[in-house]
């Protein structure tokens, strides 16, 4: 029985210290986590299955998609964590993992290994050929690059300078390769450059190749168009209708008068909420504002100017005032004043500059006198009054013999200026008398004819003609005063001159 005992409490003993050996054990392992995120250097972007490692070594693991990743049951004790992909530079994080439970955070931002990647072929430029003469005024530059990474995006910017101003224009982040080069200039040569970048090596640029614009033509028919906006903008032509805009279509240019002599464009432009006087070059540049005092009367769109014959001066309305200007903006003179208060809304001068032509009307358009003064303010000869309907469009012969305007002669009147028949006249000013010309070319009912001017050698009126809606597109046109014809030749386009 003794024995028994003996046995037993040495039995327990072994269990006891056993167990008490291997608690100690278990208490003496304490451990962490390694958290983190890869990212790539620059964008930020997450990377996933990228391998990670620890040295000492612990466990391997890859990030997931949004570019995480945890290693659990990591011993305390300091690690170096590798971070490494194909296509990237290794990257190394250094951790102490101190106490139990600790989670220790890191970020890895992986550059690109650019040892292993090929730089693109330096762009070869196609089109236009280097030293391409007589281009028009937009051309489609195209060039070649190609590159032995495939997944490679690459990215160009086109650089284009020019012999005509210090404007240099530099287009970024192109993937195609051409771009539709626009509204350039007449009779200038244009150097065009082409880099290429993969994103990884140095950029690329391709030699300078130039290109020279044609000759800057001698357009005689100018006139306006609308855009979306309701904006006006000067177009310059030639007679089968191959034309450029002179002025940009986000300002409100109308009324365009040529003058040959002067080798200059005079327009109308809306500054502001008033309306100025400017010219401008054949090819649109040098623009420059000529009035202080705007050009005002009724409604904007009626108003017209008038250049005189020897290219220094212009005369312009403003309200029930006629001034003279010089056509650097110096010399502003009154030179006539309506003595009832009327305004003056149109007005031309005779090529000789020994008379001038005036359209009066009150504040609607309406109670229209058309008359003829001398530069001295009388009256040399009444032409239009006391009458109902609008009138205007006045232009004299080159002989100063003859004025065009037009009258509306169903003398109607509302608010909206509607009109209704408005037919073209030439007012013979030796012997007083008109001739519809209008009627004797038949124009359609329910149309309108509009600004009319005298060709340069007045064998033929250009002009508009609309419907009498109000509302419908406007077409210019021209009478053939020897055989009464009329012919169509700008469509959408209204306000002509053609000098």
């Amino acid at each position: 029985m003794k024995n028994i005992i003996i046995h037993t409490f040495f039995a327990f003993l072994l269990v006891f210290g056993l167990t008490s050996c291997s608690e100690d054990l278990i208490d003496k392992v304490q451990s962490g986590s390694i958290k983190g995120t890869v990212i790539k250097k620059g964008t930020n972007q997450p990377l996933k299955n990228v391998k990670i490692s620890t040295s000492p070594s612990t466990e391997t693991v890859f990030t997931k998609d949004d570019g995480s990743f945890l290693i659990e049951n990591v011993p305390i004790g300091d690690y170096s964590v590798r971070a490494e992909m194909s296509g990237y530079l290794a990257s190394l994080q250094g951790v102490n993992m101190k106490n139990d439970q600790q989670t220790v955070s890191v970020v890895f931002e992986m550059s690109d290994d650019t040892s292993s990647n090929s730089p693109p072929t330096i762009p070869q430029l196609i089109s236009p050929i280097d030293n391409a003469v007589d281009q028009p005024l937009a051309v489609d530059l195209s060039w070649t690059s190609t590159d032995p990474d495939s997944t490679d995006v690459l990215k160009y910017k086109l650089t284009v300078k020019n012999d005509f101003d210090q404007n240099i224009i530099e287009i970024n982040d192109l993937t195609a390769k051409h771009y539709y080069l626009e509204n350039l200039k007449y009779g200038v040569t244009y150097y065009w450059q082409v880099q290429v970048s993969d994103g990884v090596n140095p950029p690329a640029n391709s030699t300078v190749f130039r290109f020279k614009t044609s000759a800057m033509p001698n357009n005689r028919f100018h006139y306006v168009k609308k855009n979306m906006n309701g904006n006006y903008y000067i177009v310059s032509s030639n007679d089968t209708n191959v034309n450029f805009n002179l002025t940009p279509t986000t300002l409100s240019s109308f009324r365009p008068r040529l003058n040959q002599n002067a080798g200059l464009v005079a327009f109308l432009r809306n500054v502001g909420g008033n309306v100025h006087l400017f010219t401008a070059q054949p090819d649109g540049s040098d623009v420059f504002q000529v009035t202080t005092v705007p050009v005002a009367g009724f409604n904007n769109s009626e108003l017209d100017f008038a250049w005189k014959s020897n290219v220094q001066e212009f005369i312009y309305p403003n309200f029930n005032n006629l001034y003279r200007i010089n056509k650097d903006g110096s010399g502003l003179q009154l030179i006539y004043t309506t003595p009832d208060g009327s305004f003056i809304t149109e007005c031309d001068w005779s090529h000789d500059g020994s008379k001038i032509a005036i359209k009066t009307n009150d504040a609607h358009g309406y109670n229209v006198k058309i008359y003829v003064i001398d530069m001295a303010g009388n009256t040399l000869h009444t032409v239009l009054q006391n009458v109902s309907g609008a009138a205007g469009g006045l232009n004299f012969s080159v002989d100063g013999n003859q004025l065009l305007y037009t009258y509306d002669i169903s003398g109607h009147q509302e608010p909206s200026y509607r009109q209704l028949d408005n037919r073209i006249f030439v007012y013979n000013l030796q012997n007083d008398t008109r001739k519809d010309w209008s009627a004797v070319t038949s124009k359609a009912s329910g149309t309108n004819d509009l600004d009319p001017r005298f060709s340069p050698n007045n064998a033929e009126i250009i002009f508009t003609n609309t419907s009498n809606d109000n509302i419908s597109p406007r077409n210019i046109y021209k009478i053939n005063l020897q055989d009464n014809t009329r012919t169509a030749l700008f469509p959408n386009a209204e306000m002509p001159d053609w000098e």
